[in-house]
């Protein structure tokens, strides 16, 4: 198949990946401003961000049911809806209304996420391809993107409510092209007789879990890192999480031509591997361009992690439960992705931002622990 056929048959899925990392690079970007219209510090900014996985974790349990009675516009209604919520934190300048903003915008991610996740495995599956990659990247150039428009925003003096709204109309746009004739997501539902999903939705929803929770809080906190730790101005913090993303959007794409080619638990190791060293180098910077360097080297060992996971899930679930199977790890995984960045915020708040790249690098340490159970959980399936 063509690369124009993969971008078309991948398309819905690509516009939702899209969509979701414009909004959050958005809002990674636009962090400090948004600290500062609150009047608190990094401790209290991550207690008030840890309101946003209580709301996205029920909104993952729901996602099948919820998918399953939208039916085929599940995903266009599910990216809408979480476009429009990230127009809320910018307006909510009361301390109080702040984690009812964001409550709002986990909620709508987590939906959007299970979706998305479960129509790229579909759509690899059914036409024999590999798109894990290709659609992450999308997020990741979407993420890169959102910052950098960001950026310039905050450049010009732009409030929080100005930059939000903007860019959240531009995740509208990319909602629109979630829109297809058929995107029903076929199991959702649980098989007659029901049947337990087994262990490998577990394992690689860890591996999710840690790729994303030091992955998306440094997203969330590198900008932070570079103007508080580093001295950097709003143009440079922008820049932090704008280079991260693309190093993991081109990463991506040069992993979309490996996968397939070698094995995908040399290319978690590897990458995980990868992605501490970068941490680490995080968190000895003593510039903007030595931080640069350092997520550059964290987003390409990143990069890989949470798309071969996913698409393991994917290819090693019957058919009948891979839908159930990629939103169970997709649920499991997303505790890290909403987790991390307040996590991240009490360690900076306790020990300084830089302690909290260190605890990054610790955490993908364990990742060579998830890789082997993973292969050992595959030997098992075949020979079942």
């Amino acid at each position: 198949m063509s690369l124009i056929q993969t971008l078309r048959a991948a398309r819905p899925a690509i516009a939702a990946f899209a969509a979701m990392g414009v909004l959050w690079g958005t809002f990674a970007a636009d962090l400090p401003d948004l600290k500062a219209m609150l009047g608190v510090d990094e401790s209290e900014l991550g207690l008030l961000i840890f309101f946003t996985p209580l709301a996205a974790v029920v909104a993952m349990i729901l996602a099948p049911r919820i998918g399953a009675g939208l039916g085929r516009i599940a995903l266009p209604v599910a990216t809408a809806a979480m476009a429009l919520a990230f127009v809320l934190p910018g307006h909510a300048a009361l301390v109080w209304l702040f984690p009812v903003a964001m409550m709002a915008c986990g909620a709508a991610t987590g939906l959007t996420d299970v979706l998305m996740n479960a129509r790229t495995a579909e759509i690899e599956n059914r036409r024999g391809l590999h798109l894990m990659n290709l659609t992450h990247a999308a997020y990741s150039f979407g993420y890169a993107g959102g910052a950098l428009g960001t950026g310039l925003m905050r450049g010009w003096g732009w409030a929080p409510a100005s930059v939000l709204t903007t860019m959240a109309m531009v995740a509208l746009l990319l909602a629109l092209l979630t829109v297809e004739r058929d995107g029903l997501i076929h199991g959702l539902r649980p098989p007659v007789g029901g049947g337990g999903l087994g262990p490998i939705p577990l394992i690689g929803g860890g591996m999710v879990l840690i790729a994303f929770l030091t992955e998306n809080a440094a997203e969330n906190w590198s900008a932070l890192h570079i103007e508080t730790s580093l001295g950097g101005s709003p143009e440079q913090g922008a820049m932090g999480p704008a280079a991260l993303a693309l190093t993991m959007g081109f990463a991506r794409l040069a992993g979309q031509g490996l996968a397939g080619r070698i094995s995908p638990f040399l290319l978690l190791t590897c990458g995980a591997a990868l992605a501490a060293a970068g941490a680490l180098g995080a968190s000895t910077a003593d510039s903007p361009a030595m931080a640069y360097a350092a997520f550059i080297v964290m987003g390409v060992g990143a990069s890989v992690i949470a798309p071969t996971a996913f698409s393991l899930v994917g290819r090693l679930c019957a058919p009948d439960v891979r839908a159930r199977a990629v939103a169970r790890a997709t649920l499991l995984g997303y505790f890290g992705y909403f987790i991390g960045p307040p996590a991240m915020g009490f360690v900076a708040g306790i020990f300084g931002l830089r302690a909290a790249f260190v605890f990054a690098a610790l955490m993908l340490g364990l990742l060579f622990l998830l890789a082997p159970l993973m292969a050992r959980a595959a030997r098992a399936q075949r020979t079942a």
